[in-house]
């Protein structure tokens, strides 16, 4: 039997959106994957916490 472990190293972005108001993109990818991963949000507060949330895991 043959065991894997997978170690994912995730990239994490927030960044801020002006167009008709302010919105908030939060990003994580696996460069090496081609994998990403993104939400948009209204407030700053919950795109920060958000990227806190991301970045512990």
């Amino acid at each position: 039997m043959k065991e894997l472990k997978e170690n994912k190293k995730w990239e994490v972005s927030i960044m801020e959106i002006r167009d008709n108001g302010a919105k908030f993109k939060v990003t994580r990818r696996v460069p090496e994957m081609g994998v990403a991963e993104t939400k948009m949000f209204n407030t700053k507060e919950e795109a920060k916490q958000q990227f806190e949330e991301w970045l512990s895991e």
